[in-house]
């Protein structure tokens, strides 16, 4: 530790001795009785965060000239230790900051080049523009696996700590996000006919279809003016589609209505939010065509498909209907 001797007091200017003082031998005066006491110098460090990562600056002096650190500097007498944070971090990044937090206090009586306390801050940028200033060659953002082995103690030590909180909100952003879908809704297109009549023969009411009831099938989806069909295709190649779902419209001279029918999910795919993806873009597209309510053909639907429409929102009230076959 690099510690300035004084000779002579600083009050009566005679030449200084040696006293017992606090259990330690302190410069003193005999004169005037005046005890000089050596007191660790405060000094802020400045953890700003940028862009996902942190801000540190090449060293443009020694010691430890050309070494990547954080950007830190001693507090002015007249100043408080947060005036200094943004003082120091505008001078030596060009940032203009504001701050978040204090995150943590260190000492280091090793110097260099005194004894001092650490007091560390946690930034963020409000203007300003990257660059090294003052004592620093350059400032840079460093993402959490590309920061350095720090030089100083103090800033090593919080910089662990830093990673150890950014590692635990990246632990709890995977628990708590939602995994991305292996699929995504898309309105139906004439070359998935086939497809879409594969999906169709899975749902049990369709099994007494023949030959001649499917090819009208394919000839509605295709020609149909009132009928809309929206499909649900994986992301991964070979591409295939895993659902369907088919929106009839029917107008009448005030209001408009819609007909939720055939809809279908590959056995595999069930229970991974195909059957609510599909119903949403229904409701989207029913949105946009002003459509006074959705029906929903029940007698089709197995005793789970009901329980799921009925979670979705659909209300279990019978509707009137008149069979002519």
């Amino acid at each position: 530790m690099v510690m300035q001797t004084l000779k002579f007091c600083p009050v009566c200017g005679d030449e200084l001795g040696e006293k017992a003082d606090g259990g330690r031998l302190r410069p003193s005066c005999a004169s005037c009785g005046y005890v000089h006491y050596v007191n660790p110098v405060p000094g802020v460090g400045l953890l700003i965060e940028m862009d996902g990562g942190i801000v540190l600056i090449q060293r443009k002096n020694p010691p430890h000239r050309l070494e990547w650190t954080l950007p830190s500097g001693f507090v002015e007498a007249d100043e408080s230790a947060e005036e200094s944070a943004i003082r120091e971090a505008e001078e030596e990044t060009g940032l203009k900051t504001e701050i978040v937090e204090m995150m943590g206090v260190n000492s280091f009586p090793e110097g260099p080049p005194v004894s001092g306390i650490m007091i560390f801050y946690r930034l963020r940028p409000i203007g300003g523009e990257l660059r090294g200033g003052d004592d620093a060659l350059s400032a840079a953002v460093f993402q959490p696996d590309e920061v350095p082995l720090l030089p100083f103690r103090t800033h090593r030590e919080i910089m662990a700590e830093w990673l150890a909180v950014q590692a635990d909100n990246d632990r709890a952003r995977r628990e708590t996000d939602p995994p991305r879908a292996d699929f995504f809704i898309r309105p139906f297109e004439p070359a998935d006919t086939d497809e879409v009549i594969g999906l169709l023969a899975t749902i049990p009411a369709n099994r007494q279809l023949n030959e001649a009831g499917w090819s009208a099938v394919a000839l509605r989806l295709r020609e149909s003016p009132m009928l809309e069909m929206f499909v649900a295709q994986t992301h991964d190649q070979p591409q295939m589609l895993v659902g369907c779902v088919s929106l009839s419209v029917a107008r009448a001279l005030t209001q408009g209505y819609g007909m939720i029918n055939d809809m279908a999910v590959l056995p595999t795919y069930r229970r991974r939010g195909v059957g609510a993806s599909l119903l949403a873009a229904v409701l989207r597209r029913a949105n946009q065509l002003s459509l006074a309510s959705l029906l929903v053909n029940t007698e089709r639907a197995n005793d789970q498909a009901q329980a799921f429409l009925v979670a979705a929102g659909f209300q279990q009230t019978g509707i009137m209907t008149l069979k002519i076959r």
